[in-house]
């Protein structure tokens, strides 16, 4: 096995100028800017040539978000999931929704690899909490998939449960690494290479001082649809709008400081699919678009073994002094605009892949990208990083 990363070379939104939404982004415009959020990815890179099922080429790995440092089994994080679309195979979601929370790290993988991703994560809770199904309850835990078959020999489930340990313990916070890495290694976005992308954007102190992060596994689209904030810039790269059927799918996962419940997480959840929508996605017959929400916030912890039977909480208030909702208004806007950014940074940052029988995903083309921003007026000189680089 050996590791495939993205050229460092290749920009964010942020650094052609581009300002997605109005709210600012927080230091690391990533997820990991919710406090106590890391992110921890292994790529499967092995192989060339022909398609041989069940041997390779391997264009695959998981990505693994952990809510918190502590035992997440012990110390519960409430969260809500929502689907636009339903043509997926997460695994998880029946409990989320009924009790509203997680309980273990969260994974992202390819399709057909999710059963091995959870097996890997009930050795982790196993392993931290040895008394899971003995004197405990069992475990749930949350993969999320979609299908990297294009570039990946997808039947090998090339990821083994060693890797999804290593992502785990490779979990940071900081910067996250962006496209075709993790569980984007073999993922395609709009006709060229998806797979991993992030953005964060910050509440004002006035309304909260919270903070919302996207993380997403990009892996859908039609090509010639695609919208960079408001141009339509793959039908423009294409002269014509493809006919083709749009395929794929894609995972989006939202963290918030805010303490809310899961019924507020559910209702900030679907506001990550109007960010997909303006990317271009009608969520087409094949496509599965499904979003998992949580929040750090201590407040609305959920303890394994509670001290009585009941909780104290803090919640955000939804109608806040005079009645007002500006709060709330804030942070589903900074789940819409994060969610944007997120998707259009797996795609500015993602390289080109030639995958299983020479299949190849040409990365986004950025300069022409870059010429039609300007041509349109969207692009600031602010904190613009010099592209192309010299």
């Amino acid at each position: 096995m050996t590791a495939q990363h993205d050229d460092n070379t290749r920009p964010r939104v942020p650094d052609i100028g581009l300002g997605i939404g109005t709210l600012p982004s927080g230091p690391f415009d990533a997820i990991t800017d919710v406090a106590g959020v890391r992110v921890g990815q292994v790529t499967v890179w092995h192989g060339d040539g022909p398609l041989q099922p069940g041997v390779g080429p391997a264009r695959t790995g998981v990505t693994v978000i952990m809510p918190h440092d502590g035992n997440l089994f012990l110390d519960r994080v409430p969260a809500a999931y929502d689907q636009f679309n339903g043509f997926g195979k997460c695994i998880g979601i029946e409990q989320v929704d009924e009790l509203g929370v997680l309980e273990t790290p969260i994974a992202l993988t390819s399709t057909l690899s999710v059963g091995r991703v959870a097996d890997a994560l009930i050795s982790h809770a196993i392993a931290t909490t040895p008394q899971i199904g003995i004197t405990m309850s069992s475990v749930n835990p949350f993969v999320g998939e979609c299908n990297d078959g294009f570039l990946n020999d997808i039947q090998g489930r090339h990821l083994s449960e060693a890797d999804v340990l290593n992502a785990i313990e490779a979990a940071s916070a900081g910067p996250v690494e962006e496209g075709a890495v993790g569980a984007g290694t073999g993922m395609s976005a709009f006709g060229f290479k998806g797979g991993i992308g992030t953005a964060s954007r910050l509440i004002p102190e006035s309304l909260g001082g919270w903070t919302v992060g996207a993380l997403v596994l990009a892996n859908f689209g039609s090509p010639g649809t695609l919208i960079v904030d408001g141009v339509p810039v793959g039908r423009l790269l294409q002269d014509a709008a493809s006919a083709e059927t749009e395929r794929g799918s894609i995972v989006m996962v939202l963290a918030t400081d805010a303490p809310m419940i899961d019924r507020q997480l559910r209702r900030l959840a679907r506001r990550a699919i109007l960010g997909l929508a303006r990317t271009g996605s009608l969520g087409g017959h094949g496509s599965g678009d499904v979003v998992l929400a949580f929040s750090t916030a201590e407040s609305v912890r959920r303890p394994y073994d509670a001290p009585g039977w009941t909780l104290p909480m803090e919640i955000v208030a939804e109608d806040g002094p005079g009645g007002s909702s500006a709060a709330v208004d804030a942070l589903f806007r900074a789940a819409v605009e994060s969610t944007e950014e997120a998707i259009l940074n797996a795609l500015f940052r993602a390289t080109t892949v030639v995958g299983r029988d020479g299949n190849t995903r040409e990365a986004l083309p950025i300069e022409p990208v870059v010429s039609l921003l300007e041509r349109y007026g969207k692009l600031q000189l602010t904190g613009r990083r010099e592209w192309p680089p010299s």
